[in-house]
Order: structure tokens, then C-alpha cells, then sequence
């Protein structure tokens, strides 16, 4: 569904990525993107998003090479993006806001949408009136209006309590096995990517460590090393 070949950007001098490969075939899972700071895990979701341009390398949505797409052309055709802080609207009702996305990109299942995130008694208030945590299920929600493949999800548990955390990482997968979409998501907590995601990638520097199940990139010594410490 994805595929990502000799990824490079740079910024004059500095190499936020260089020559990182990936490749997600499946739909309906949850791809974790982990490294330290500085290890290109935003970048890399502004590469295949189209927020920025690759000063090498190619992206593949479906198999078609869309490297040079805009960025709504590629929200229209199943990638969807959501960002650090939340992009939700706060002076209009959650249902007001879901249902205005929905009508401009033809979603014509938002209530199952609704049901999964468990945003029905929040749905006649006011964004800005509730908490954080629901705030986010909102912003995933946003994500999930048009019937996407693939959702890029940038640190969407950003702010949250350990509780509020693994919460919204039931939710996401909740999503992502009952939507059969495939959301790709970076994440600083370690511990709740290991948990629920499906497959892991490890960034850093720029470069691409390993991609692998959970167990395997647990292990992996660059891993360790890089990221995770000799008591992982």
C-alpha cells in the first residue's frame, strides 16, 4: 500500500533524512514509528504527506508513484494526516466540525466513525469545552472522515496521561481493525508502540534502523543502542 524508496530531505547542510526505505503491504494495521529526537520521525511523515519535498527518492501510494502529488490530491485518493497539536476546530461542535469534513469528502458512514472513537456524548458540545484526551479522538476522527487507506498519525497521544495513552492506543486499534485502514504513527512512547503496534520502524539520525515486529526491533542492538538503552 506504501512504499518508500531512497527517502532523502535536506536542509541546506543538514540531512533531516537520508536514503530511508520502508514498505507497508497490508491494510488494517498499526505501524509505529519510533527514534529520539532529531531521529527525522516528523519529516518523514512531511515527506510522504507531500508537506515537504524529497530532495531524493520516491513515494508509492497503491503502487502509483505520487512523489510530486499535492497534498489534497493525495487526502482524496486515502491518505489522511493528522499533527502534534490538534487540528480540530474549537469554537464549533464536534458534530458540526465531523460533519462539515464529511459532506466535502462524501463519507457516508460517519456514525460508525462516531461509535468507534466513542465520541457520542461529546457530539453536541463544543470542542474547546472537552478534555484533551477527547479532543484527540476527535482530531484521529477528522483523520478518519473520507474513507482513507492509509492515516499518518503524528505523536497523537502528545500531552496525554499513561492512562489517557494506552486509552486512545485501544482506540486506534479499535480503528484500524474495524475500518481496515492501516495507520502509520509516530510515537515517544515506547512502551505503548510496543504494546499495540503491529510492525515498528526505528529512525535515527535521519536513517533507517530496522523495521520489524515489535520483538524483533525490541532486540535489534542498533536499536538498543540508539534509543532504547542496555536495560531494554
Amino acid at each position: 500500500m506504501l512504499r518508500i524508496e531512497d527517502l532523502s530531505v535536506s536542509y541546506g547542510s543538514v540531512k533531516a533524512l537520508e536514503g530511508v526505505g520502508l514498505e507497508v503491504s497490508q491494510r488494517g494495521l498499526l505501524h509505529g514509528v519510533i527514534g529520539p529526537n532529531g531521529a527525522g520521525k516528523s519529516t518523514l511523515m512531511d515527506a510522504i504527506t507531500g508537506r515537504c519535498k524529497p530532495t531524493r527518492g520516491r513515494v508509492f501510494l497503491n503502487d502509483s508513484d505520487i512523489t510530486a502529488r499535492p497534498i489534497e490530491w493525495r487526502r482524496r485518493m486515502g491518505m489522511s494526516r493528522s499533527f502534534q497539536r490538534t487540528s480540530i476546530f474549537p469554537g464549533i461542535k464536534v458534530g458540526q466540525q465531523l460533519e462539515m469534513v464529511a459532506l466535502h469528502l462524501g463519507e457516508t458512514d460517519l456514525n460508525s466513525i462516531v461509535d468507534t472513537l466513542e465520541l457520542n456524548a461529546m457530539y453536541d458540545l463544543m470542542a474547546d469545552s472537552i478534555a484533551y484526551g477527547d479532543q484527540r479522538r476527535v482530531d484521529i476522527a477528522l483523520a478518519l472522515v473520507g474513507q482513507p487507506s492509509l492515516m499518518l498519525l503524528d505523536e497523537p497521544a502528545a500531552g496525554l496521561s499513561t492512562a489517557e495513552t494506552i486509552k486512545l492506543f485501544e482506540h486506534l486499534l479499535a480503528v484500524v481493525r474495524q475500518r481496515n485502514v492501516t495507520a502509520l504513527v509516530v510515537e515517544h512512547d515506547v512502551e505503548a508502540v510496543f504494546k499495540f503496534c503491529d510492525a515498528i520502524t526505528a529512525l535515527d539520525l535521519g536513517k533507517l534502523l530496522t523495521t520489524g515486529t515489535p520483538a524483533e526491533v525490541r532486540r535489534h542492538p542498533h536499536v538498543i543502542s540508539a534509543y532504547l538503552g542496555s536495560s531494554a
